[in-house]
């Protein structure tokens, strides 16, 4: 079983994201507080959990969580300023969307700007050490994934509902076929992987 949390002497927030290697659709990010007692034997890196435990974990965070924020940044912001600033982004507007303002954050990775007036630290696979960025992980995934559902019957030939905007076999040739979407993000890392490693012959 996970640790609650990293600092237990204060109210500490989980941090994690979902969705920042995908081609398509938005980043998604969350922050969550629990309460101090707070466990659950299931709880863990979402990519660890199969749909259903995933979407079973969703309602338990929302319903015992001190309080918890998800926040999406778009495709535009994510080409305008990069994936990583903008999965940065995403986790301080969770932070700042907080009913309770945490003490301490802990963070999923290896890089974070700091947010105003609150210490953190980061955590390589934090996700699968304190419950608190599990669950934040949790609710990210869920989330994007709800939001790629949407988007996937505005777009059903891409298949989102089934690949969350990761870039499958099938989704490349999709894009190879019908073009890029306004979903598509145009960032520099997508553009190569599309233009140089599988459409040498097609200008994006």
């Amino acid at each position: 079983m996970l640790e609650p949390c990293y600092k237990k002497d204060c109210l500490e927030a989980g941090l994690d994201e979902a969705g920042r290697g995908c081609l398509a659709g938005p980043v998604f990010a969350a922050a969550v507080i629990l309460p101090p007692a707070y466990s659950h034997n299931l709880l863990r890196d979402s990519k660890m959990l199969n749909h259903k435990q995933r979407e079973l974990l969703r309602s338990e965070i929302e319903k015992n969580a001190l309080c918890f924020s998800v926040n999406p940044v778009d495709e535009q912001t994510i080409d305008s300023i990069n994936i990583l600033k903008a999965s940065i982004k995403a986790m301080h507007l969770s932070v700042k969307g907080l009913s309770i303002k945490p003490e301490h954050l802990a963070v999923d990775g290896n890089y974070f700007l700091p947010y105003p007036t609150i210490a953190h630290r980061t955590f390589v696979k934090g996700d699968n050490r304190f419950m608190n960025i599990a669950a934040a992980s949790i609710l990210a995934k869920t989330y994007r994934d709800e939001w790629m559902q949407k988007l996937h019957a505005e777009y059903p030939e891409y298949n989102w509902a089934g690949n969350k905007g990761y870039g499958t076999k099938a989704h490349v040739e999709a894009i190879k076929k019908n073009g890029l979407t306004p979903y598509h993000r145009r960032s520099f890392q997508v553009k190569s992987l599309l233009q140089y490693s599988l459409f040498q012959n097609q200008s994006l």
